[in-house]
């Protein structure tokens, strides 16, 4: 595993925008379940399952969007879709395109490469060990 100082101007880049744009998706699916809006006809049932799914997904999407708290964010959202999938899709099919589970099974494996490794420099995260560092000098 490389350290943060040992990665690549481009691989920063690219986990950093990956970051966002992930968060930013990820975000919509929470909106639409709190808010019924993109699709949804109406707002899920306050304290339901799927009511914390879109918390989870919302502000867990926010907070992965900033980079703060980054790691067990995406540790935690991981964990939601490994359940996503094996309560709603796995019991149609065991194949994600057959039982149209791909998507959740993507946000798990990237939230899951995000808690691995950070935030990246681009995030609050980043810049929060920045000021650290910098103090202890």
């Amino acid at each position: 595993m490389t350290s943060e100082g040992s990665r690549s101007g481009v691989s920063h880049f690219f986990l950093n925008t990956m970051r966002i744009v992930v968060a930013l998706m990820f975000m919509q699916h929470g909106a639409q379940k709190l808010f019924a809006v993109f699709g949804f006809e109406a707002p899920v049932e306050f304290m339901s399952k799927l009511w914390f799914a879109g918390v989870l997904e919302l502000f867990g999407g926010g907070l992965i969007l900033l980079g703060l708290f980054t790691r067990p964010v995406a540790f935690l959202l991981a964990g939601e879709m490994a359940v996503a999938y094996f309560q709603s899709h796995f019991p149609r099919d065991w194949v994600p395109i057959v039982n149209r589970g791909e998507l959740t099974v993507l946000y798990c494996w990237i939230y899951l490469f995000i808690a691995a490794n950070g935030g990246g420099s681009f995030s609050l995260d980043g810049l929060l060990a920045r000021r650290r560092a910098k103090s202890n000098l």
